[in-house]
């Protein structure tokens, strides 16, 4: 298998996944985000794949290493970032896949699993949100993200391609500590931060029309997900997966102040939260209808908002290398 971004947060889980199952992996990454130690001694082709000298570089570890399947989660993702960089967007998560198919198409590898988000579908109506309703994403993000997805459908139309796009809801939980999620950008880590410093979580808006006034969302154990990666791999070897998109989340939503409410308990704190004004653009409600890629792939998420929060918390709370160093 070839995995970009196995050195991230969600890449390493998944590699993690695949070293489990006797899969022989080569990471593909520029390594600008993610950590080195997560992959310890798996091959490591260091790029960055928007770079126009990436393409032979992919194209040699796929005939070196004997790729037969590619799992492309490589990008940049942070929404604040995308609106105020779109074009550099736009160049690293288009470019970047442009690359893996590029050189996919040279070797004949077909079987791809592609890293999408929830964040196609922008504002949201409905209580759930399925793969065939509209999408319309709010942000560069986003964008970059919905037109990934057509890239890999027209070349899935030429038929030199066999791939699945997975939408990830909101990613929480660790399966270990060395693969903790330290990035201080989703809720559960920016509550652990606000913890850390002695500081009150913060509530973007309470006066949404969810039971509590909150945002609500769908988190999912990045184990889980990871699981889906390797479900989604099984099912493009079989040739049995029927469509390209698949969300992958529990299909049950938890509000900002249930989540929080949650770290309190599993941290032992006292917690309250300051509520400040909402973000503009933020939907009251996104929560995954997850029925197609349970009839489809067999795929049904296992592990609760307490082992996600929980996981989480140990793992953050574990020395690792990176604060053994700096002491």
């Amino acid at each position: 298998m070839l995995l970009t971004g196995g050195t991230g947060y969600i890449g390493a889980h998944v590699l993690d996944v695949l070293k489990n199952r006797g899969s022989d992996v080569v990471v593909v990454d520029d390594v600008a985000t993610g950590k080195l130690s997560r992959i310890g001694d798996v091959p490591l082709v260091r790029t960055d794949l928007s770079d126009p000298a990436a393409e032979a570089l992919i194209v040699g570890a796929l005939r070196d290493h004997r790729v037969q399947a590619v799992v492309h989660l490589a990008a940049r993702k942070q929404v604040a970032e995308s609106v105020s960089r779109p074009g550099w967007y736009y160049r690293q998560n288009l470019g970047g896949l442009n690359t893996v198919l590029s050189a996919m198409k040279t070797v004949g590898v077909r079987d791809l699993v592609y890293s999408s988000s929830a964040a196609v579908y922008g504002q949201v109506a409905s209580e759930s949100v399925g793969e065939d309703d509209p999408v319309a994403p709010i942000n560069p993000y986003g964008e970059t993200k919905l037109i990934g997805e057509w890239f890999i459908r027209n070349a899935a139309s030429e038929g030199w391609i066999n791939p699945i796009a997975l939408r990830y809801f909101n990613v929480a939980g660790a399966a270990r500590a060395e693969l903790a999620d330290t990035a201080v950008l989703n809720l559960i880590p920016m509550v652990f931060d606000r913890i850390d410093h002695d500081e009150a979580p913060e509530i973007f808006g309470d006066r949404y029309s969810t039971p509590d006034g909150t945002c609500v969302r769908d988190f999912v154990h990045v184990s889980d997900l990871a699981d889906a990666h390797a479900v989604a791999l099984d099912a493009l070897v079989a040739e049995s997966a029927p469509s390209l998109a698949y969300n992958v989340g529990t299909g049950r939503g938890y509000s900002v102040r249930e989540v929080i409410d949650e770290i309190a308990r599993v941290a032992e704190r006292e917690l309250t939260a300051i509520v400040r004004s909402a973000r503009p653009g933020d939907p009251p409600r996104v929560v995954a209808n997850v029925s197609r890629i349970e009839k489809d792939l067999g795929w049904v998420s296992s592990l609760s908002l307490h082992d996600m929060v929980s996981s989480a918390w140990q793992a953050h709370s574990s020395p690792r290398d990176d604060q053994i160093l700096a002491e």
